[in-house]
């Protein structure tokens, strides 16, 4: 399994990015599909996910901002993310899981300056 994730950058706080995260095969395979961010000094953190089923979840730093999606028929998960403020600057990762298995994507940087 491959993750490549891209559409990271250098943002002014307010803007908007939307990160893709391609997978190698099918999506539908994954029980679970989202994003993780690493700040500098921090734990690595969930931003948002997305369940098999349709379901999703987000960080409450990010509710109102950020909308996770997918497109099956691409094989790619998006997360779209307005309203950008300096402390989401951060390494994103996709991540996936099949049962007890997790993958993870090679990070894409976010930068957001005041």
């Amino acid at each position: 399994v491959q993750l490549q994730a891209s559409g990271g950058g250098l943002v002014q706080a307010g803007g908007s990015l939307r990160l893709s995260c391609a997978a190698s095969g099918s999506i539908f395979s994954f029980d679970v599909m989202g994003w993780y961010r690493q700040s500098p000094g921090k734990q690595r953190e969930l931003v948002a996910r997305i369940v098999s089923g349709g379901g999703s979840n987000y960080a409450d730093s990010v509710k109102g901002r950020f909308t996770i999606s997918s497109d099956n028929a691409k094989n790619t998960v998006y997360l779209q993310m307005n309203s950008l403020r300096p402390d989401d600057t951060g390494v994103y990762y996709c991540a996936a899981v099949r049962t007890v298995s997790w993958y993870w994507g090679q990070g894409t940087q976010v930068t957001v300056s005041s």
